[in-house]
């Protein structure tokens, strides 16, 4: 069972992994997308942040690439993780 109700719930899996972790990465890519552009929108962007931004973006976007090629427990494990990373950027 999930901590709120606007947090994914992994605990289940079954059949749809791949599907379910693809979602979960989109999300922590949506999020790293909405950060950019609020930092370029902010009157003094901060470059640096900007880099470490498209960076976790990146780092998102090729574990969403490796999915296409993941097996289940794979799916899992990415699922878990990205869960966990989404949560922490929400809190941060």
């Amino acid at each position: 069972m999930s901590g709120t109700p606007d947090e994914p719930d992994f605990s289940g899996l079954s059949g749809g992994e791949e599907q379910q972790a693809d979602d979960i990465v989109r999300e922590v890519v949506g999020w790293y997308n909405a950060q950019i552009v609020t930092e370029r929108r902010a009157p003094v962007p901060d470059d640096e942040r900007i880099e470490a931004l498209k960076a976790g973006r990146e780092a998102a976007l090729a574990d969403q690439a490796q999915l296409a090629t993941a097996d289940p427990e794979e799916a899992t494990q990415i699922a878990a993780v990205y869960a966990a990373r989404l949560r922490k950027l929400k809190e941060s």
